[in-house]
């Protein structure tokens, strides 16, 4: 739960240094786009000034079905800390789930004691995140906002198996940098509903169910805007600290979007949403 000690964010208007001095104090670990798009803004300090739209399907209710559905072992690849897959049980014998980074281990002491093999799956040095499985092991392949290699994918699910995933479209945040006058960190077509499509279909699986979700992100503040940059460290990363030397660096952007929130105005962002379910063919 959210700290009460916490001192309320700053009028829209107050000073700036205000809003500076506010982010800085403010709990803010950072996250990752499956832990802070999956819950991750609920008991936000700035819960009412920080707003984005949900998807208009129900992705854990569809995980749930296929595992319920399932013939055999299940995978959920970037499974984050555990506990979303944990949720989805008592999972079929032999399912497994892949995680890199800090989170790993957090995922192997959720999941170990439920029998679910936790592995390592880090990015090669091509940017292929290789799956430390046999090919055709799972009979359903999940993945919300985890990196997937479509090849990989494919390879480790057998014939009549179910891929699904949930993914962040990469024209996610790019009204937010613009506004900050930062460039861009990532292709913006390096994700989207087609280039998954295509990838899946090229590995050889049948393309059974693509949606685009075109959210928005919306943000009534600079505290908010601040507090976003913390969590999501991947946004502008020279920002997520809010280092003096690093607002200084970037003063005028915060500065105008700042003056933009004082004069009443909202900053809407993109935040689109991908969803595909695809089949190995028997």
């Amino acid at each position: 739960m959210l700290d009460v000690s916490i001192a309320p964010a700053p009028a829209p208007d107050a000073p700036f240094e205000d809003h500076i001095e506010w982010a800085r104090s403010a709990p803010a670990t950072p996250s990752t786009p499956a832990a802070l798009f999956t819950g991750g803004l609920d008991d936000a300090p700035v819960e009412d000034r920080l707003t984005i739209d949900s998807p208009e399907w129900d992705y854990p209710a569809l995980a749930r079905e296929i595992v319920v559905k399932s013939r055999g072992a299940v995978l959920d690849i970037g499974t984050g800390t555990g506990d979303f897959f944990a949720g989805l049980g008592p999972l079929p014998k032999g399912s497994a789930a892949t995680e890199s980074g800090p989170a790993f281990l957090v995922a192997r002491r959720r999941l170990e004691p439920l029998g679910v093999d936790v592995r390592r799956a880090e990015p090669s040095w091509a940017g292929d995140v290789l799956l430390p499985f046999f090919d055709g092991q799972y009979s359903v392949v999940l993945s919300r906002f985890g990196t997937i290699d479509p090849d990989e994918a494919g390879r480790v699910l057998e014939p009549g198996g179910t891929f699904l995933t949930e993914q962040v479209d990469t024209r996610d945040g790019i009204a937010l940098n613009q506004a900050l006058r930062v460039p861009l960190g990532w292709d913006p077509d390096g994700v989207t509903v087609d280039v998954i499509s295509d990838g899946l279909v090229a590995s050889g699986l049948e393309i059974v169910e693509a949606k685009e979700y075109a959210g928005t992100r919306t943000f009534k503040d600079l505290s908010s805007v601040l507090w976003y940059l913390r969590m999501a460290a991947w946004q502008v990363p020279d920002l997520a600290e809010l280092t003096p030397a690093a607002v200084r660096r970037h003063e005028a952007g915060l500065r105008a979007l700042h003056m933009h929130f004082a004069t009443g105005n909202v900053l809407v962002d993109e935040a689109p949403r991908i969803l595909v379910r695809a089949r190995r063919p028997f």
